[in-house]
């Protein structure tokens, strides 16, 4: 069995392979304000505060997330043995709808059969990680990605899919086309920026004002 992945990088030489592999890159990078690590954080905190978020503001996010926590006495944090059981209607008075609150019960029961381990997730490379976790209904790809990014700050994940790194894209590199025309050339363009494709997508999302939260 291989040791548990060290995903500590360091972002000085990061920045500096990215710039020079890249002068659009280096030309964001350096009008940017520098991308600190990320903490690595709870797996299964983290899923569920991916999913209370999905399709609303973060501010909305924050307040829905705040009153949640306020079921849970008296941390405030949502125990899996706890969440699975909670009614409905008190997941509602929180401001989770019933879908939410199914993907929720799901993520606290496979938390529950010991899935959501970080050692042995923060070793799997991305399509592994990505098609583990998206056994959780509720849980897409993207979801996965930005677990890898923020929540394990994993140094070589792509998120091609995301809507602000296409936006990023389109305006710093021009880029005219859609659907999987674009998707192939963004990939092709992001090649020289491995093993440090997430740093690259986190200056690309602070260029638009948009970073993930």
């Amino acid at each position: 069995m291989t040791a548990p992945a060290d995903y500590t990088y360091d972002h000085d030489a990061a920045r500096r392979h990215l710039s020079q592999a890249d002068p659009v890159l280096a030309r964001i990078i350096a009008q940017g304000r520098p991308v600190r690590a990320s903490a690595h954080e709870d797996l299964y905190l983290a899923l569920l505060k991916a999913v209370v978020s999905q399709q609303i503001s973060t501010k909305a996010a924050a307040a829905i997330w705040r009153k949640l926590e306020g079921l849970f006495k008296p941390d405030g944090y949502p125990e899996p043995n706890v969440l699975v059981s909670l009614p409905d209607d008190e997941l509602r008075g929180a401001g989770i709808s019933k879908q939410k609150a199914g993907y929720l019960r799901a993520i606290a029961e496979f938390a529950l059969a010991g899935q959501l381990d970080h050692a042995h997730l923060s070793q799997l490379q991305e399509d592994a990680f990505t098609q583990h976790l998206t056994q959780i209904k509720g849980v897409g790809r993207w979801t996965a990605q930005m677990l890898q990014m923020f929540a394990l700050d994993q140094p070589d994940v792509f998120a091609e899919g995301d809507l602000g790194i296409q936006n990023a894209m389109r305006r710093h590199y021009g880029l005219e086309e859609t659907g999987r025309a674009l998707l192939k050339r963004m990939t092709a363009l992001a090649e020289p920026w491995r093993p440090y494709r997430s740093l690259a997508c986190k200056y690309l999302w602070q260029s638009l004002d948009n970073t993930p939260e």
